[in-house]
């Protein structure tokens, strides 16, 4: 299915409904807002300030609500104050998107607005992300989801429509490893790391993992790190953060990662990075198998994008265990 159809899809989804939407302003949230303020009789945007997500994201989503007639709601809660989030185990994005979408949820009834949307897509269904629960349980809706829209395919309609969008809203707790403690100081050395670089280079996407004291520079242009003295004035600045070493990852990011699976003779493969709970999931295709381990195989396809387009059919089928 071409990109536009796959537009028009969500859009009738949309239109003439009440939709209250989490708005983080990324490029999900921000595609699944623009096309809502479009169609829809009435928006509301909800936005949940937490504390570790990066500096300037409120300002963003406050920014964009403006300029396309939005309504918001912004809701300040202090993460620190939830010590079973900060304690950073690996439920930690299933916690943080449990209280995140209490309060949304709470703010959108409180308002008169009874369908919840956000912005999760397929690719996102074939990534670690358990807090996809959560949209399970409480019954909020994914239109991107359902006309089986890939992030790259996100990306790609912003772009050729021109439509601003934050280029990272990832919470920073994530830059630390699991069961390390996320606290404010680790936050701020983060955030301020992090905007050296911004203030250096023209990257757009930078997150800095940290193995304190040492830490790793991820960004999407590593060509920005060419010049020597340049490099050696950010290496200066970050060490005086606290780092001892700072090691610059050669893989860039790529946030429009195309969505690819194994296909040979007739038979397609993916592995899936969590387990699967069988029993709750409903796949009715003789000519696909799901195994616990999270290994999804099919056969009898004639071509890769038959396979592919069956493989996307069933991810909204899969459900992962927590």
């Amino acid at each position: 299915m071409k990109l536009e159809s796959k537009i028009d899809k969500v859009k009738k989804k949309l239109k003439n409904k009440k939709i209250a939407i989490s708005f983080s302003g990324g490029a999900d949230s921000t595609l699944i807002c623009y096309l809502a303020s479009e169609v829809a009789s009435d928006v509301l945007a909800i936005t949940v300030d937490n504390n570790i997500l990066p500096k300037g994201f409120v300002e963003h989503t406050e920014n964009f609500c403006k300029s396309h007639g939005v309504k918001q709601k912004i809701h300040f809660e202090d993460f620190y104050k939830h010590e079973n989030i900060i304690s950073n185990n690996h439920d930690r994005c299933y916690l943080c998107r449990e209280e995140m979408y209490k309060h949304i949820i709470r703010i959108a009834n409180e308002n008169g607005f009874d369908v919840i949307v956000d912005g999760t897509n397929i690719s996102d269904l074939v990534e670690d992300r358990p807090g996809i629960l959560i949209n399970y349980k409480n019954n909020i809706q994914s239109p991107f989801v359902d006309v089986c829209l890939t992030s790259r395919e996100i990306h790609e309609y912003l772009d050729k429509n021109n439509i601003p969008y934050s280029k990272s809203t990832t919470c920073l707790a994530t830059r630390v490893p699991f069961n390390e403690k996320f606290t404010k100081e680790k936050y701020e050395r983060i955030s301020n790391s992090e905007n050296i670089i911004y203030d250096n280079t023209n990257c757009e996407i930078v997150k800095l993992r940290e193995k304190y004291p040492n830490v790793i520079v991820e960004v999407d242009n590593i060509r920005e790190f060419e010049d020597v003295n340049q490099v050696k004035l950010m290496n200066e600045q970050l060490k005086a953060q606290g780092y001892n070493e700072v090691t610059l990852k050669l893989e860039e990011i790529d946030s429009k990662k195309e969505l690819k699976i194994d296909y040979e003779n007739n038979e397609f493969k993916y592995q899936l990075p969590y387990e699967i709970d069988l029993k709750e999931s409903q796949i009715n295709n003789e000519n696909i198998q799901i195994t616990k381990e999270g290994l999804i195989t099919g056969k009898n396809f004639n071509s890769y994008e038959d396979a592919k387009k069956e493989f996307m059919k069933i991810l909204p089928k899969i459900r992962r265990l927590k």
